[in-house]
């Protein structure tokens, strides 16, 4: 097997068995298993009521794609936190580690163009509001949402592809890339080609998942800005706030994840920067995840009309549930009671026979 000059000299932070977990590891695991458990929760919750309760339109049909790429993101966390409580040791094996890894990757980038589509959407409302009248359905919709997953799929391909698990000399097995992959010979020189595709992949994350979606919301919420402005509509509070707060955890959920990659990247061989970096980056990597909690909190439970259907659909869930059980334990006791009273009348027509 064929690897980049300085993959087996990787140190990521990692204890054994004697030692004691560190502070950092533990505060890490414990994010990977909050961010996991209520991102969980969360999205499964907005699934079944805005899937099965509220009727289909252009911003269900939205939430429901973003709600179905943050449930699979976090659905897959928990195995990310076993690898970190094992010592950043990798034990399921090279396909299992392709497959954990690109749903990160799938994550990021459709998390991003959703959100940079959801924006578009609201700046079409506003300032072609005739055209979205005749043109936005759910039909166009549907179909924008399936090109958005399937461009993601093919921007994670790349790190499908260069995913790999590698033994250190130390033992332990990483979750890692392996850009040494399918060069032409085993003689041909590896080092610039490693670091030319791990430019490429950094800076594709970079531009497609972050820069891009990131410019395209920031655009779009300062264009109906101007123009509700410029007809002296009155901008609601809630809008500005959910603005404010869309911009700001999208930057700060995914800004450190994306600038301790480029540090990781940039930074010469054996740099100090490259050491911060790889320690930092399981942290980063875990706020970044942090953004599939925040989304169904920003883009769901900020509508007060979902917001009651929620409450509505719930308390429906505990009614059938308490008529069921209540149901039942009318129904035993009236067994119970015909039971009785039969036992009652046999033994008062024997009496009566005696």
């Amino acid at each position: 097997m064929l690897f980049c000059p300085s993959t087996q000299n990787i140190t990521p932070p990692a204890y054994n068995n004697t030692e004691k977990m560190s502070s950092l590891t533990i505060f890490t695991i414990f994010l990977h298993g909050f961010f996991s458990s209520v991102g969980i929760v969360e999205n499964l919750l907005i699934i079944g009521v805005v899937g099965f309760h509220v009727r289909r339109s252009v911003i269900s049909i939205w939430i429901l794609n973003l709600a179905a790429s943050d449930l699979l993101a976090t659905s897959f966390l928990p195995i990310f936190t076993l690898y970190m409580a094992k010592g950043n040791t990798w034990t399921l094996g090279k396909t299992f580690c392709r497959i954990h890894s690109s749903i990160f990757f799938l994550n990021m980038f459709v998390s991003g163009f959703l959100l940079a589509a959801i924006s578009m959407d609201r700046c079409l409302v506003v300032l072609r509001p005739v055209w979205a009248q005749n043109y936005r359905n759910t039909r166009i919709v549907s179909k924008i949402c399936g090109v958005i997953w399937a461009f993601a799929v093919v921007c994670t391909i790349p790190f499908y592809i260069f995913r790999d698990t590698i033994t250190l000399r130390s033992g332990r097995i990483l979750c890692y890339y392996n850009y040494a992959l399918y060069l032409p010979s085993a003689t041909y020189d590896r080092k610039p080609v490693c670091q030319q595709r791990k430019e490429a992949l950094a800076f594709m994350k970079l531009f497609f998942a972050f820069l891009i979606p990131l410019s395209i919301i920031i655009f779009s919420y300062v264009a109906v800005n101007a123009s509700l402005a410029r007809r002296g509509q009155r901008r609601p509070f809630r809008f500005v706030r959910l603005v404010v707060a869309v911009v700001v955890s999208f930057l700060l959920c995914w800004a450190p994840y994306h600038l301790f990659i480029v540090m990781e990247v940039l930074a010469p061989e054996g740099h100090h920067a490259q050491k911060i970096a790889g320690k930092a980056l399981p942290i980063a990597a875990s706020i970044g995840f942090f953004n599939s909690v925040l989304n169904p909190i920003l883009y769901v439970f900020s509508c007060p009309d979902l917001c009651r259907k929620i409450r509505h659909s719930l308390g429906a869930v505990m009614e059938s549930v308490l008529a069921e059980d209540l149901g039942e334990l009318v129904r035993r006791r009236s067994t119970a009671y015909s039971s009785v009273s039969n036992t009652e009348v046999t033994m008062k027509q024997i009496n009566s026979n005696v």
